[in-house]
């Protein structure tokens, strides 16, 4: 074949290069004799027409090899081919025909397989299409195949049926309204049929059960898809109903799954562990008292299928009160909060954004935010109660609980999603909702939706404009949907078609977890209320933060926090646009305030550090160096001692903010502030990627604010010149382990001046020490930061400072080894670098003893941790729960690894560290602790540590106790990027356990 031949073909849509040889082939004198080669045209009239129908198919060539199959088949019956005379003659025939060859790799099969059935896409006689209504026709069945029996007969019928259905589908004969109702009813009527056939197997004389079969899911709401599992729930009339009920229900599963589709059963009640067939009374029983939200949420769609037709109305009217009450359940709250999650479950990655029915702005973000409002409303208004996703839509919005608009451009993104879904599954009869990404199955979909180039643009790419904004419209309104009629009912501003009543709207705050609905609405009314610019911004915001507020175990606080923050800077110019136009910042900011009283403590403190959310550089700790700098310059700024520190702690409040909010953002997903990308190509990390960073950073901070107050003090209280003065960090500031509500923890030392007044060198630094503390004490508006020297030599009885020598003299003769122990944190952390030097050096002989420990000093320890935990626990505290305390907690792996250190660090300087894993590493590295055992309390404490933090960051002030249940519970869990508080309650307490039987063995090895 020449050149000209195949452009001439391509113009018809046929494949150039090799396709269009095989194109030419097919369509020559060899084949389907509708070409002539030489002259490059149709042989006749009724050719061009035919190629011209050709050319309209979804894909061209795949119609051209199914129809040369289908004639070379009744070839191979030994029939004169009667297909081609009937699209010469029948045009409807012809436009059916075509699109399902050129649509349907999997119904072509069949046609090929089966050559005389294309009959039942003729038109009738009387003009019109074929019934494509979902109708069971077995009699065509047994005249169009040589099958025989009962089940191959309804087999075939079923395949004529939904060829009838999809021929309308891809030709415009019904819309997807229609094509979703005749998908259910075929549903209806081949569980009908195979009903019948497991009826009929029954034994001889057994009496026929009263068995109901109840569609459900999408059947149930008469919008099935062409390929997916058929949801059904069997009810029995009565206890003598049920053996023989149960065989029937078995067989019919059998049935349709060798006729049709698998049927799924599993949304009875008790799921697959559950009983096949229960009676109408067992069917209450269960709903009654075990039933979760979900449960009731599924009934929404419930609707009589097969069997016992009447016995299934009974069993929907029976339910129907209790499905539209089930909003006023005590757990609906959490049901629905977990049902939100659990959206896009299970959905590999890779894949998410290509799912239409999973993914963002897919199927089912429709799906539950329709169903929701029915279960909140349908309560009320039995107008919203029919099972359908459009009707109900419709219904919704003509109830006035959905904006007009709104609800047109979700049911406008449902029929679009819902005709994707349908054309990837008639491809090749499979369940998929993906997307595909190969150039060639895009460009076949984008034709079978009916999608054609334009200038400039291909019909994939049209496809793809067009998927796009509808998946963002779905996504913007899935909140929308649920918190724009809301703000409406409160706004005192016109709104069209919006009627939300207060009653409805107190319903619709209940189940998304408000306590007080009605302060909520009262917040609602002051932030949005009126005609000016910044109510209406507000109304643009509030859905989205409405929807975070939801999400947390307080939503009320939330919002009660938001517009705290909101009166004190709504008026500002740069607020409500920072909110509006900068990226994640809104979001951001309600997970803050819904998560943490801490932070949103902070924030209405300083509610101009909201600025910091905007850019995830801003939400990264602060190098030491810079700190310190920085703290030390505002201070100097000012010769007041009590402006200087003002300042200083105004710098410490604003750095506070910075890490509790990046710490409470960084297991939540897209709003994680992270670190850039490295020279090298490395992945983004969250700022703060774990508890040591965080606690690390926080005692940069303390640092930071002890030199400058230290810098302060001594501004005030010069002392003679020359005195040294230095700051030695202690307990977890000494670890670099702080946290949010930690004391500082110190050691005043001091070295006077050669041939200076010991006496009045000894005065002026404890004027020094003094004057530190009386700043960091004073009252001001931010966290304090107390400052505790009681870890000194003597504790409270002995004085607040010490020279270096009387420190040398004291842990020569009288130190304990407690204090020993105590002196495995210290670190110097401001003032004269020497001196702390000097300090340390001092000090690495009693805390690193070169023998390391005596029997007896080990039994003591041994004794002096059994006193701390029997009389340091709280009274009424659930040791397995108390994260400092408790077992297998913080205290029971820091005594373990200071024991190791204090017993071998003198002749192992690996050992010698302030921080906890550090050195319990170093031990596990030097064979001192078995690598399981290490691995054990690592895990330990540092779960026990991220609990303690986020207790501190749910509760707004300290607290060591992990309750058992309740809303602090769940916001710790949340905060820590779980779900369920259970699993995680589960969770501590075997890592506790694990964690406290590894200390035992550490600490009872033999001295």
């Amino acid at each position: 074949m020449t050149r000209p031949t195949r452009g001439r073909l391509a113009r018809y849509g046929f494949a150039e290069a090799d396709g269009g040889a095989r194109a030419a082939d097919l369509l020559g004198p060899d084949g389907l004799g509708l070409w002539r080669t030489e002259e490059q045209e149709p042989t006749d009239e009724a050719a061009g027409e035919l190629l011209a129908a050709l050319s309209r198919a979804a894909d061209p060539d795949l119609a051209l090899r199914q129809l040369h199959r289908l004639v070379e088949a009744e070839r191979r019956d030994g029939e004169k081919p009667a297909v081609l005379d009937a699209l010469a003659a029948d045009p409807g025939l012809r436009r059916r025909l075509v699109a399902v060859l050129g649509a349907s790799s999997a119904l072509g099969d069949h046609l090929v397989a089966n050559p005389q059935q294309w009959v039942v896409l003729a038109t009738e006689p009387d003009g019109l299409a074929p019934r494509a209504d979902g109708r069971l026709d077995l009699a065509a069945a047994a005249r169009l195949t040589a099958a025989t029996g009962p089940i191959p007969l309804l087999r075939q019928a079923y395949r004529l049926a939904l060829l009838r259905i999809a021929a309308a589908d891809l030709t415009g004969g019904r819309g997807l309204e229609q094509t979703m109702a005749a998908l259910s009813g075929l549903a209806d009527a081949t569980l009908a049929a195979a009903y019948d056939i497991a009826v009929d197997e029954l034994p001889e004389g057994a009496p026929r059960p009263r068995l109901a079969v109840v569609a459900m899911g999408k059947c149930g709401g008469d919008e099935l898809n062409y390929v997916s599992d058929v949801d059904v729930i069997f009810v029995a009339a009565g206890d003598e109903d049920l053996g023989a009920a149960t065989q029937v229900a078995t067989r019919l599963i059998h049935v349709c799954g060798l006729v049709a589709w698998p049927v799924d059963a599993a949304l009875r009640p008790e799921g697959n562990r559950g009983p096949l067939v229960r009676t109408l009374a067992s069917h209450l029983a269960y709903y009654r008292r075990w039933a979760r939200t979900w449960e009731f949420q599924a009934l929404l769609k419930a609707r009589p299928a097969a069997g016992d037709l009447a016995l299934a109305r009974e069993w929907i009217d029976a339910l129907a009160p209790l499905v539209w009450t089930a909003a006023e359940r005590p757990e609906a709250v959490e049901d629905v909060r977990a049902m939100r999650r659990k959206i896009i479950d299970n959905i590999p990655p890779k894949e998410l954004e290509r799912e239409i029915k999973r993914g963002p702005g897919g199927l089912r973000d429709i799906e539950f935010a329709v169903q929701l409002l029915q279960l909140v409303h349908g309560r009320g208004d039995e107008s919203l109660r029919p099972p359908g996703t459009i009707p109900a839509l419709r219904a919704l919005v003509a109830g006035g609980y959905v904006g007009r608009a709104d609800g047109e451009a979700l049911l406008r993104g449902y029929r679009f999603l819902r005709g994707v879904e349908h054309r990837l599954q008639l491809q090749g009869l499979r369940r998929t909702h993906t997307v595909p990404t190969e150039p060639a199955a895009l460009r076949w979909l984008a034709a079978a939706l009916g999608y054609a180039a334009t200038p400039g643009r291909s019909a994939v790419e049209e496809f793809r404009a067009e998927w796009v904004t509808h998946a963002t419209e779905v996504r913007r309104l899935h909140a929308k949907l649920l918190y724009r009629p809301l703000l409406e009912s409160v706004a005192r501003v016109p709104a069209e078609g919006l009627r939300l009543t207060p009653e409805a709207a107190r319903h619709r705050l209940e189940i998304l977890g408000f306590a007080d609905p009605a302060g909520a609405l009262r917040h609602l009314q002051a932030l949005t209320g009126g005609v000016s610019r910044t109510a209406a911004i507000q109304r643009t915001l509030l859905p989205v933060l409405l929807s975070e507020f939801a999400d947390a175990p307080e939503p009320d606080r939330g919002l009660l926090n938001y517009r705290q923050v909101s009166d004190k800077l709504g008026s500002t110019p740069w607020y409500l646009r920072l909110l509006r136009d900068s990226g994640p910042v809104a979001r951001r900011l309600a997970r803050v305030l819904s998560s943490s009283r801490y932070a949103a403590d902070l924030l209405a403190r300083e509610p101009e550090a909201l600025r910091l959310l905007a850019e995830d550089t801003e939400l990264t700790p602060r190098p030491r160096e810079v700190l310190g700098e920085g703290f030390t310059a505002a201070a100097a700024r000012h010769d007041d001692p009590v402006e200087a520190t003002r300042a200083v702690r105004a710098l410490r409040r604003r750095e506070l903010v910075r890490l509790a909010c990046a710490d409470v953002l960084s297991r939540a997903g897209a709003l994680a502030p992270l670190t850039p990308r490295t020279a090298a190509g490395g992945g983004r990390v969250p700022t703060l990627a774990d508890v040591s960073a965080v606690g690390a950073a926080l005692s940069d901070v303390a640092d930071a604010t002890l030199a400058a107050a230290l810098r302060t003090a001594r501004a005030a209280q010069p002392g003679p010149p020359g005195l040294r003065f230095a700051v030695i960090g202690m307990g977890r500031l000494g670890g670099c382990e702080s946290n949010y509500l930690s004391d500082a923890d110190v050691l005043f030392v001091y070295d006077p001046p050669p041939g200076a007044d010991e006496r009045a060198a000894g005065a002026a630094a404890h004027a020094i020490a003094e004057e530190l503390r009386r700043l960091l004490s004073a009252p001001a508006p931010d966290p304090p930061l107390g400052v505790d020297a009681d870890l000194r030599p003597e504790g409270r009885q002995g004085p607040l400072v010490r020279s270096l020598a009387a420190y040398a003299q004291y842990y020569a003769r009288w130190s304990k080894v407690w204090e020993a122990q105590a002196l495995l944190r210290a670190r110097f952390v401001c003032g004269d670098a020497d001196l702390g030097a000097e300090f340390e050096a001092m000090i690495d002989p009693v805390r690193y003893p070169a023998g390391g420990l005596t029997r007896e000093q080990v039994v003591e320890i041994r004794r002096i941790k059994a006193r701390v935990e029997t009389e340091r626990l709280p009274r009424g505290a659930d040791p397995a729960t108390h994260t400092k305390l408790g077992r297998g907690g913080l205290a029971d792996v820091e005594w373990a690894v200071q024991l190791l250190q204090l017993r071998h660090a003198g002749r192992l300087p690996a050992l010698r560290g302030t921080r906890t894993l550090d050195a319990l590493a170093a031990a596990r590295d030097a064979g001192l602790v078995d690598p399981e055992d290490a691995a054990e309390m690592a895990a330990g404490w540092t779960l026990a540590a991220q609990v303690r933090n986020a207790l501190m960051l749910v509760r707004g002030r300290a607290g060591d106790q992990l309750p058992r249940h309740g809303v602090e519970l769940a916001g710790v869990v949340r905060l820590l990027g779980g779900d369920d508080p259970g699993e995680f309650l589960d969770e501590y307490l075997r890592a506790g356990r694990r964690s406290r039987a590894a200390m035992e063995r550490v600490l009872d090895a033999p001295a």
